[in-house]
């Protein structure tokens, strides 16, 4: 039996599986990252080639979480419950590989200020210039990403990367399969970085700028 049809059983046990299914296992999916996709009767799910290795019953709950995501269902296994444990863990033995030095002395006033020097570092480099994503911190990879935007404000900054650093050490919640990030204790704690409201105001001006910038040059630069 196809490892996608035991989850699809395990998850459905009242349905029969009536898929062609198929698993490809790939190096252009970053650390332990997936997707699923569904044409007609066939399914192919795509896998981070960091999956190989990992054991049957924690494959099955990425699968069915992805079998969820598909179907727009919601529900709790032993299998999905296993995945989530596994995620929450990875960055114990995630090495640290990318270490930008403005993010670094970010992150250092941020854990001194924040977090009495207990958080450990995670890899921390630059995307983009994104404003639609300022920051996001990957449980895969254990990395936080920061939008090259706020480069030119320390505070915004350290409030992005003070976020982020939250979602490293409050992780997630999960109930019916759906997993939640900004649950009310996440939005407490991020209420004890130091004038938050002035500067959620400057990121909406900081975005609210951006974005007639990019305008104009949409404008009257056309590509």
């Amino acid at each position: 039996m196809s490892l996608i049809k035991k989850a699809f059983t395990a998850l459905y046990p009242e349905k029969e599986f009536n898929y062609i299914s198929k698993i490809k296992y790939s190096g252009k999916f970053s650390d332990f990252n997936a997707n699923i996709r569904r044409q007609g009767n066939f399914i192919e799910i795509g896998l981070s080639k960091k999956w190989k290795d990992i054991g049957e019953e924690i494959k099955i709950g990425l699968i069915q979480h992805l079998l969820m995501r598909m179907f727009k269902q919601k529900k709790s296994t032993l299998y999905t419950e296993l995945y989530e444990s596994f995620v929450r863990n990875l960055s114990k033995y995630t090495p640290i590989t990318k270490t930008d030095p403005m993010l670094k002395e970010s992150f250092d006033r941020v854990n001194i200020k924040y977090f009495n020097e207990l958080m450990d570092l995670p890899n921390l480099r630059f995307g983009q210039a994104s404003i639609r994503q300022l920051g996001a911190y990957n449980y895969h990879n254990d990395t936080i990403t920061i939008s090259t935007i706020l480069k030119d404000d320390l505070n915004i900054l350290d409030y992005v990367m003070y976020h982020e650093l939250l979602h490293k050490k409050e992780s997630f919640q999960s109930k019916n399969g759906q997993l939640r990030y900004h649950t009310t204790q996440f939005k407490a704690l991020e209420k004890q970085f130091e004038n938050w409201q002035e500067i959620e105001a400057k990121i909406k001006q900081l975005v609210r700028k951006k974005k007639v910038k990019k305008n104009f040059i949409k404008n009257f630069f056309p590509l």
